[in-house]
């Protein structure tokens, strides 16, 4: 692994922000260890990995947690430059449309995610569009990465 360093991922395997990291992590062909977490039953590696918010997803490099899926993402594409392509554009303004639109995918998101599930059917309902949303956004950023 480049870098010298150990990586671990906190997160959900629903989580469409922990997708959003695992797929930045493949795109740049890092090792990490996987470490899913109960957002129920809080482990302790998860709160003081991120005691300001709690949640997922938190990817610790040599012992130092990085939280929120943006920040993660850009850290990846900073941190591993040289490996496999780069997941934002090079172009300023072309990154900072990619960060608009990614803000602008999450505020969705967390609408979706904050609704009281109310039934079976209704959870089931909100999973699809959690991963209708984390495939929309993997594929905008392909849309970069190939241009």
């Amino acid at each position: 692994m480049a870098r010298g360093g150990s990586l671990k991922l906190l997160g959900l395997t629903v989580s469409p922000f922990v997708v959003r990291v695992r797929m930045a992590l493949q795109l740049k062909g890092l090792g990490y260890e996987y470490i899913e977490q109960d957002l129920f039953i809080k482990g302790d590696l998860l709160l003081m990995s991120n005691p300001v918010h709690k949640k997922v997803p938190v990817l610790i490099h040599d012992g130092k947690p990085i939280c929120e899926s943006l920040a993660i993402v850009q850290y990846i594409d900073e941190v591993w430059a040289a490996m496999g392509p780069s997941i934002l554009p090079a172009d300023p303004y072309e990154r900072a449309d990619a960060r608009f639109w990614a803000a602008y995918a999450d505020s969705k998101v967390v609408f979706i995610c904050v609704l009281p599930p109310t039934s079976f059917l209704l959870e089931i309902i909100l999973t699809c569009w959690l991963y209708i949303l984390a495939c929309m956004h993997l594929m905008y950023l392909l849309v970069f990465i190939q241009s």
